[in-house]
């Protein structure tokens, strides 16, 4: 894992994230993080607008939304322009998520999952290449 990626949270989220980007970091992985900096309540949307746009933007080729259910999180990500944020709870939905749907970002929820299963999904939705072939069409529809 030698690629640059942005990861964001909000406070329900700052915990898991934290320990994420120390899992990255040992990894080789160059990370940004793009806030929340405490477990202070903050708004959803500000931080996953800012990795989404960084996505979006080209800035890096994928990002990581953690917050309470990951679902506020993919919901303002998905409203990015190239962006296709996927909310995983399990390794089967990371693996399609990148496989079938050519996810570019993950959302996860941090009152939903526990760090293992937080390690092995971020380490499956990473490992995993997209399969192209008719995957491509249908991302091509939804992006057009």
């Amino acid at each position: 894992m030698s690629e640059a990626i942005i990861i964001g949270s909000d406070h329900a989220g700052f915990a898991a994230k934290e320990e994420l980007k120390s899992y990255l970091l040992s990894k080789g992985m160059e990370v940004t993080d793009a806030g929340c900096y405490s477990e202070e309540s903050v708004h959803y949307p500000v931080y996953a607008k800012k990795v989404a746009s960084a996505v979006s933007e080209g800035k890096f080729k994928r990002g990581i939304l953690i917050c309470g259910t990951g679902i506020g999180m993919s919901m303002v990500a998905n409203k990015f322009k190239g962006v296709r944020a996927a909310l995983c709870h399990n390794a089967f939905t990371a693996t399609a998520s990148r496989e079938h749907n050519d996810a570019n970002i993950l959302c996860l929820g941090a009152r939903v999952l526990d760090w293992p299963q937080i390690q092995e999904i971020v380490d499956l939705w990473l490992s995993t290449e997209f399969a192209g072939g008719r995957h491509a069409e249908r991302i091509a529809m939804f992006e057009a």
